[in-house]
């Protein structure tokens, strides 16, 4: 029998807003036997728990209790593959102390609750089902988890998990009580501490969720369980399940391995999992209210930390950032059927590989047999990866394979709408692939460069169409690294830069639109952080030695091993066109020549700052640095009277590393090369790997202000003269920006 065949608005109470009563709609099936209560607030687009949802589910649920016929409850969003986007992320950014949200952690625990005692699992009369699909995170998984039973759409849009800590908070509406109650304590450690977003087949898999079901038949799937039709059985943890989870022993042990993953995987600098680690351990042998609580008081004291107020803002940042590929009238940018990419190297390789591998036919074209059959080797065995953890099905696998084809020739161009080129980093070479690809290519077809350093106007100069030319410049390795550069060029159509911004969004990259400059952002910002590095070494300073400053700051990696991971011929070259493009403050040390010089280029010959899979270094005392520290390339030299010790501590020496990236990034804003300090943010975090929980380059720069910043910039300088013998720091020169936020900072300070 089918749902929903008499539908009326929640009844509120009459001081309950009217709205709220709207936001849920509540329906009874033809026999009275199952209630359906419909997720559909009229005032959003996409829904969230934001406070008019939660007080309108609140009267729904009011209502259900005072229903003496029904027999199931179903919990279901407007449509199949639209239940429920979680917590109002806006909620959260806006929140100012910890009592508040300790009270808002509270008041979505009693809704779960009440919803909780209702369903049989509760002690309640209710058969309770949550129906959901499309992405199910954080808040809305936990109203889920209030359910007896979960049905979730069997779609490749469906993901389901609990990603709170990836905020700076945890799972505070009964996340860190019910999922362990539900999968135990291992298993649910691994799913908040990872924040996980988990695709149908794991979510199962995992016994987070009970059942999947097809989008066209979820709702009636889920009836059937109410009504006791379909009958469904909790995942058998086995014998030892249970008695591990109250075993204190074995919790002290799993508890000691966890803490110590957390702390190798994030240094300690992020509070939320060490919380959420702590809540899950004890919850199996604490009583639900009581767990609550806990949880309610640690959710306050994390969302007004530092770390959480900067991932909110990330996050915010990049929700945003995918409204630029919307279409000009709304709505989203045409997405592209066919794709080409010419070179075969390591980033070519990499970009076909991750476009044939999103649904896109894509033709892969070099002159080289060798580097095709290489490209293609290194696909086969990303899809194998993939297959092996259970990431992919097999037959999506199999599509992936087959939606890669490899060319030497010059057929079946005619058929693509998108092209993009990774050719050699030469203006001419691109210049001339691109001129063969628009005679070749359909009128309407978008080109895109993969250039990291060259001018998208220069490359698209004397093109016929030159408005079709973008910039999508990849980091590498394609596969993780999160970031793209959505060039705009001077002439670049607004419809075709739209399409590439939305198509980032298709491959899983963060898009970021910037303007037509040289370096455009990453880069421009990467110049002189690493040029300073290898200042610092000419001055004294040791290579492992400032490696251990930046990663102590919260850097993956240091700057003298980030040299040896991109290249030293392709930092060489990169410095020389930020050079050309933006002057003498840009002009490199000569520190890296004699190795570009050797072939000795980092990580991909073996040699470069450091000797690569040679043996390791020894012990240097006072450097936090043991056996495991790389060793040294004796080629690598100072020049002769250079001092054995810059003098310098660690504070001066992530200042004198920091703060050229600074100036810079003052300069980007100044020249709108982007549109908010936000996307300098987001570009800094996801394609410089800037520390997350300091909330990208401005936003440390906001906590530093512009009268610190300055007066930072002049004794940089003072240090940086010394070091010359003379003037020669102009690269700690303040932008003329830091100086006009001190005069308005001056000005409301008065």
């Amino acid at each position: 029998m089918s749902s929903a065949e008499s539908t009326s608005p929640t009844a509120p109470p009459s001081d309950a807003p009217q709205s709220a009563a709207a936001c849920v709609r509540l329906s009874r099936s033809e026999d009275g036997a199952v209630i359906t209560l419909t997720l559909d607030p009229p005032h959003r687009k996409q829904t969230v728990f934001d406070r008019l949802l939660m007080q309108g589910l609140d009267l729904a649920l009011a209502e259900v209790e005072r229903d003496g016929r029904a027999q199931g409850l179903v919990l279901r969003g407007r449509e199949a593959l639209h239940f429920c986007y979680g917590a109002d992320v806006e909620a959260i950014a806006a929140i100012e102390s910890a009592p508040q949200a300790e009270e808002l952690a509270r008041e979505g625990q009693r809704v779960f609750q009440r919803l909780h005692r209702l369903s049989k699992s509760g002690g309640g009369r209710l058969v309770s089902v949550a129906a959901v699909g499309g992405p199910v995170p954080g808040g809305a998984c936990e109203v889920a988890l209030a359910c007896d039973w979960i049905v979730l759409a069997d779609d490749p849009k469906s993901r389901f998990g609990l990603p709170e800590v990836k905020l700076g908070i945890l799972p505070g509406w009964g996340g860190c009580q019910r999922l362990p109650r539900r999968l135990g304590v291992p298993k649910a450690l691994a799913a908040i501490l990872s924040g996980t977003l988990y695709d149908p087949r794991r979510a199962l898999r995992l016994g987070l969720v009970d059942r999947l079901a097809k989008p066209v038949y979820l709702f009636g799937v889920a009836e059937r369980i109410a009504r006791g039709i379909e009958r469904l059985e909790a995942p058998d943890r086995g014998l030892f399940g249970p008695l591990l989870d109250q075993n204190p022993l074995a919790l002290a042990l799993i508890g000691k391995q966890a803490r110590a993953g957390v702390m190798r995987e994030t240094r300690g600098r992020y509070p939320a999992p060490l919380a959420a680690l702590e809540l899950v351990l004890a919850a199996p042998r604490t009583p639900l209210e009581k767990g609550l609580d806990r949880e309610a008081a640690a959710l306050g004291a994390l969302a007004v930390t530092s770390e959480c107020k900067a991932l909110v803002s990330i996050f915010r940042s990049s929700e945003e950032a995918k409204k630029q590929g919307l279409a000009p009238g709304g709505g989203r940018s045409p997405g592209f059927q066919r794709a080409a990419v010419i070179g075969a190297g390591v980033m070519g390789g990499a970009i076909a590989s991750l476009l044939a591998e999103r649904g896109i036919p894509t033709r892969l074209k070099d002159l080289s047999r060798t580097a095709l059959d290489q490209a293609q080797r290194e696909h086969q065995e990303r899809l194998g990866r993939s297959l092996a953890r259970r990431r992919i099905e097999r037959s999506a696998h199999a599509a992936a394979l087959d939606r890669l084809e490899l060319t030497q020739g010059e057929l079946g161009f005619g058929r693509v709408d998108l092209v993009i080129e990774a050719v050699s980093e030469q203006l001419h070479v691109k210049q001339r692939v691109l001129g063969d690809l628009a005679r070749r290519c359909r009128p309407d077809a978008v080109l895109a460069t993969n250039t990291s350093s060259l001018s998208v106007g220069a490359i698209a100069a004397g093109l016929p169409a030159p408005e079709r030319v973008v910039g999508m410049h990849f980091f590498n390795p394609v596969a993780r690294m999160p970031l793209v550069e959505v060039v705009r060029g001077p002439l670049s159509d607004e419809r075709a830069v739209r399409r590439v911004v939305q198509l980032s969004l298709d491959l899983g990259k963060t898009p970021v639109l910037v303007g037509d400059r040289p370096g455009f952002v990453v880069n421009r910002l990467l110049g002189p952080y690493l040029d300073e590095a290898l200042r610092l070494f000419e001055a004294g300073a040791g290579a492992l030695e400032l490696d251990r400053v930046a990663r102590n700051f919260g850097l993956p990696m240091g700057p003298m091993a980030l040299l040896d991971e991109v290249g030293l011929d392709i930092a060489a070259h990169t410095a020389a066109s930020l050079e050309a493009g933006l002057g003498a403050r840009m002009a490199p040390t000569a520190v890296l020549a004699p190795l570009v010089a050797a072939g000795e280029l980092g990580k991909k010959t073996g040699r470069g700052i450091y000797l690569h899979g040679a043996r390791r270094a020894p012990a240097l005392p006072g450097l936090g640095i043991g056996p495991a520290g790389p060793t040294l390339n004796p080629r690598l030299r100072r020049s002769p009277g250079a001092p054995a010790s810059s003098g310098l501590g660690e504070a001066e020496l992530l200042d004198r590393l920091l703060l050229p990236m600074l100036n810079e990034a003052a300069r980007i804003l100044a020249e709108g090369v982007v549109a908010r300090p936000a996307d300098l943010d987001l570009a800094t975090v996801f394609g410089m790997g800037f520390p997350p929980f300091r909330g990208g380059l401005l936003t440390y720069a906001d906590s530093l202000g512009p009268r610190e910043v300055l007066r930072r910039l002049e004794r940089c300088r003072r240090q940086a003269d010394v070091e010359a013998r003379g003037p020669g720091a102009e690269r700690f020169e303040p932008a003329p920006l830091w100086r006009e936020l001190e005069r308005e900072n001056r000005r409301l300070r008065a």
